[in-house]
């Protein structure tokens, strides 16, 4: 059976110093575990035929589908403030690209389909665990509408990868709007590599940022463009309570999307100084730090980009630095906008900020849970006898009803009426998140019992986040103090 993929590799046409080819190492025994239909549906791919043996054999990266140019990429990065010159795509392989039924171009890779030339003594494979989490964790951000990567499958191998133990091996087909990363420009940076820049940022441009192309200055407009992305992205994050986990500069999208979800997590209880990742002991990622730590990864694009914003190297540093001084501001409204919708106020009054302030201080010194304050506040927002489920969340209730007297002051200044107030909150507080000790206990039950049970039902939960789901209203639900997770791993 053949199996079209309408590849058209623009990236594979760039020269060869921005890549290595390599083909994906054979599997022994694949074995499908999800296939995403309606993602494949997009990419104007048959799920029925990606679905049978022949397209298990292309998912797993035992055959290479026609008209597919396989790469990895070469990037740079800075790790936990450590600048590493060459890194690469050391266990993730890049079939082709294909133009989805909108129009827009998506690369299509596999992850953990064997060694490349960037491996640094690695097997480029990928264990189970890692490869559910980011499976799922991706579409439950995609389903709360937030700009990422996708995963079209997941596959067992048949084979054991060594880590700490052995563990079944997969492999996971991700789809991007590109792999393109802040630490792609930093390889060429690193080099003195200006053609290899200019290169890089005029693709970039073209496929991504278009309109900066239009501008009379289009380098400085791309750095402007991919500073506002990051800056929504990030706003965006803090607004569901999640925490990347690991924001190195080979870990932030070049096009503003969710990438790499290693060691991320979503928050239970509200607390900014919240930190999951098990390498991350100083707290450098911390969810309340992830502004700051985006804007220095765009500070080191910007010094990337220095050669082709002028000639004249003051005048470069000035370009850009006027261009990253507009970060805190993109930021701030982005932010700041999205908790008045998370708190119903549709109007803008100069004392929201300190009022949504003030909720989150609140919950932070009460252990508030986070999604759940606000889902439950979309029900509040309707009238008082909604307070009680909110100020039960309070370890001192009376913290609640103290903020909850201002905030209904400030709605009676608000046009609409309970009900669509209430309406437009649910529609952007999830009543469900990928909650930690779900998403451990479904890894948990696939790795040691062969038991994808779990890992479906949670996967079907998160797909629709904003509705309640009555016969799933427990995977709403903290965990129990004997439940809670603390650390999450990186998984290569």
């Amino acid at each position: 059976m053949t199996i079209h993929f309408p590849f058209d590799n623009t990236y594979a046409r760039l020269p060869d110093r921005f890549y290595a080819r390599v083909e994906p190492e054979a599997v022994t025994a694949p074995r499908l575990i999800q296939l995403n239909r309606d993602l494949a549906l997009q990419l104007r791919l048959d799920p029925d035929r990606l679905s049978s043996p022949d397209g298990i054999e292309l998912l797993s990266g035992n055959r290479v589908p026609d008209a597919a140019e396989p790469i990895a990429m070469a990037y740079a990065g800075h790790q936990f403030g450590n600048f590493v010159p060459q890194l690469g795509d050391g266990r993730a392989i890049l079939l082709g690209e294909v133009i989805d039924r909108n129009g827009i171009r998506r690369d299509i890779q596999l992850k953990g389909s064997g060694p490349t030339p960037f491996s640094r003594r690695g097997d480029g494979r990928a264990a189970l665990g890692p490869v559910l989490r980011e499976y799922l964790l991706s579409e439950a951000m995609a389903a709360l509408g937030l700009p990422t990567t996708r995963a079209l499958a997941a596959v067992l191998t048949g084979e054991t990868v060594i880590r700490e133990t052995p563990l079944p091996g997969a492999v996971l087909t991700r789809v991007a709007s590109s792999h393109v990363r802040i630490g792609t420009f930093q390889f060429f940076a690193a080099r003195q590599d200006v053609e290899g820049l200019r290169l890089l940022a005029d693709y970039v441009i073209s496929r991504h940022y278009p309109q900066a192309a239009e501008s009379h200055q289009p380098y400085c407009a791309f750095l402007d463009q991919v500073i506002a992305a990051q800056a929504d992205l990030i706003a965006r994050w803090l607004h569901i309570g999640f925490i990347h986990g690991v924001m190195n500069t080979d870990n932030m999208s070049i096009a503003g999307e969710t990438i790499d979800y290693g060691p991320c997590a979503f928050m239970d209880a509200y607390d900014p100084a919240t930190v999951f990742s098990s390498i991350d002991r100083q707290g450098r990622y911390a969810y309340g730090n992830q502004a700051r730590i985006g804007l220095r990864n765009l500070t080191r694009l910007a010094e990337t980009l220095l050669p082709l914003l002028s000639e004249d190297e003051e005048k470069a540093v000035a370009e850009a630095s006027k261009a990253l001084e507009a970060f805190a501001g993109k930021f701030e409204v982005a932010y700041h906008a999205g908790l008045r919708r998370k708190l119903g106020l549709l109007t803008e009054h100069d004392e929201d900020p300190a009022l949504a302030g003030d909720l989150l201080t609140a919950m932070a010194e009460n252990q508030a849970d986070f999604t759940l304050t606000f889902r439950r506040l979309s029900d509040a927002a309707a009238g008082p006898e909604g307070d009680e489920a909110v100020r039960n969340l309070f370890i001192n209730p009376l913290a609640y009803d103290a903020w909850a007297a201002r905030w209904r002051e400030r709605l009676s200044l608000e046009p609409q009426d309970g009900a669509s107030r209430q309406a437009a909150m649910r529609a952007v507080n999830p009543a469900f998140i990928p909650r930690n000790h779900r998403v451990e206990a479904m890894i948990q039950a696939a790795v040691e019992r062969n038991d994808f049970a779990p890992f479906e039902e949670l996967l079907t939960v998160l797909s629709n986040p904003y509705e309640d789901q009555p016969a799933f209203a427990h995977y709403s639900e903290p965990p129990e103090p004997h439940q809670r997770v603390y650390q999450t791993f990186c998984g290569t």
